[in-house]
Parts: C-alpha cells; structure tokens; sequence
C-alpha cells in the first residue's frame, strides 16, 4: 500500500483523552530524564511493562546516572538485571552507557543518528527516547503501534509498508505532545488492540479504525475454535531457558568466583550446558576457563 493514509486531527484528540483516564501508571513515566527513559525501554523490550516498572527502581537506585552504570562491574549489572531475562540488553545497556560517556561527556544525545549509534539502540528506542525524553514529534514504531496504526489506516497490520507506517506515525505525532501520543499508542496496543480478540468497543480509535468496521473482527473472535494445534516445546526444554539458567547459578557466586559446570542443568546434560555456556561466552555474557581438569569453569564477567 503506497497511501497508508492520515491520522486526523479528531482521531488525535480521541486517543490522548481515553489515554489521560485509563493510561498505565507505570514508575517511569513519570520522569523525563533521557538516561532513566533510555533505562526504562531496554527493559521493557519483550517484557511486561508491569515488571519492567518494578525492576527499573531497583536498577535505577543501583545506577542512578549514566557515569554510575559506565563506571560499574559488568557482573554487578548482570546481577542486578535479574529477573528481566535476555540478559544481553544489560550488556548493551552498560556498553552504551560507555560510549555515552566516551563520545558525548555523559549526557545522552537527542539525535536520531547519534541514539541509533549506541549498542543495543534500533529505530524504536532511539524514536522513543527522543519523543520521551526530548519532546522531537518522532514516532516510536514496536509490535503494538504497528498493530494500532496499521488496523486504523489500512485495516490490517499486512497492508502497510515498513517504511510507509513509519511515515505516518511521525507525521501522526502530535507536535506538542509527542510522549504522551507515545504511551498512548504503545497502551492501546498492550490492553485493547491485541493481536486476537481485540476489544474494539472499548477503543477510542473505532470510529475511524478500518478494523473495526470489516469482518476481520469477527473473524478474530471465532478463529481458531475447533482447529488442532501443535503444542509448543515447554519453555524449559529451550537453549533461552537453560542459558538463563547459567547465568542465574552465577549470579549466586560471589564476584570473580569461578564455577564449574559439570552436571545437568534442568533436563539438559553436561553437554548441552557446555554448549551453551560457550555461547554465552562468544556473546560476551560469561567468561570461561577451559584448564581446568575439573570441566569447564564460568564466570560473570568482571570486566
């Protein structure tokens, strides 16, 4: 679809006063300083925003500042990181904080290019720092959006381009207030249009939704009934389980404290578990001594 559309001016209004009486109250949002909110989406990046929001006043009491969480032990952000899972967006994380204070004195950068040059900082975080933190009317494109606006404009989230939606949502942003236009859609997307039963009636966006007024509503409430699907593999018979698992048992080992790895973890034998510790190394999540005689060693990286 060339033509994604608009989002008029009506539909704007809709969406930023349903968000002012049932937006999330999430810890932080209520802070607009660049490092916090930079903090706040690497955790909530596939994590419930819920849980993301408890565990951002930990961290955020750990690593108050930007020189804090640079100048910290890579184990010690690890750590402090658990619970939230991918654990490599708390090396990109600290890295970036890194980098913030070697190229940009400490400060984080408003621009587009400069967010996107951090480690771990794709087209959404950087849109959505710069709309957050900065007030630039960017639109801040994640599965949800996607999902909102392509269903508004275009009935479907198939029917637009990457490029062309991210053309409409910046020009959809309204300039003057770009964060909140950001969390609105971001909890629209979270509690109403979700990807199956979305509960149109309750939207604020269904007057203008092409969605909402074909038959692919009904079709989403009904889809599915009567057909046999394959179960998934249990989550703890995955590589992501057992590889959060190694890094949790050397969470529990005191700073620089080496442990051995030479038993099964969960129903994964030593060999998978090597397998994935020298994963973990290669991403530069874990350190590995391999003289041992006693197996492979592994520790939380120190440096």
């Amino acid at each position: 679809m060339s033509d994604p559309g608009s989002v008029p001016p009506a539909l704007q209004d809709a969406i930023l006063a349903w968000y002012a009486s049932h937006g999330r109250a999430l810890p932080f949002r209520e802070t607009t300083d660049p490092y916090a909110i930079l903090v706040s989406e690497a955790m909530a990046q596939q994590t419930q925003a819920e849980r993301a929001g408890e565990a951002w006043i930990r961290f955020m009491a750990g690593f108050p500042s930007v020189a804090a969480l640079a100048a910290a032990a890579p184990a010690d952000v690890l750590r402090a990181w658990q619970g939230l899972g991918y654990n490599r967006r708390a090396l990109d994380l600290w890295r970036a904080a890194g980098r913030i204070v070697e190229r940009f004195g400490g400060a984080v950068p408003s621009g587009l290019d400069d967010l996107e040059s951090l480690p771990g900082v794709g087209p959404y975080t950087a849109r959505a720092v710069a709309a957050l933190a900065f007030g630039l009317p960017v639109g801040a494109v994640d599965t949800n959006v996607r999902r909102v606006l392509s269903r508004i404009v275009a009935g479907g989230t198939e029917a637009v381009a990457p490029a062309d939606l991210q053309r409409l949502a910046d020009a959809a942003v309204p300039p003057d207030r770009p964060g909140a236009w950001t969390h609105a859609l971001m909890d629209i997307g979270a509690t109403l249009c979700r990807p199956r039963r979305p509960d149109c009636g309750a939207c604020p966006a269904r007057p203008w939704c092409r969605y909402a007024g074909s038959a692919a509503v009904t079709m989403a409430t009904v889809r599915g009934r009567g057909v046999v699907r394959e179960a998934a593999a249990p989550f703890r018979t995955t590589s992501r389980w057992l590889r959060g698992r190694i890094v949790d048992r050397l969470r529990e080992a005191p700073n620089e404290e080496w442990v051995i790895l030479d038993d099964a973890i969960g129903g994964h034998d030593p060999a998978a578990v090597e397998v994935a510790a020298r994963a973990l190394a290669k991403e530069g999540l874990v350190e590995l001594d391999v003289s041992s005689r006693a197996g492979i060693r592994a520790r939380l990286p120190i440096s």
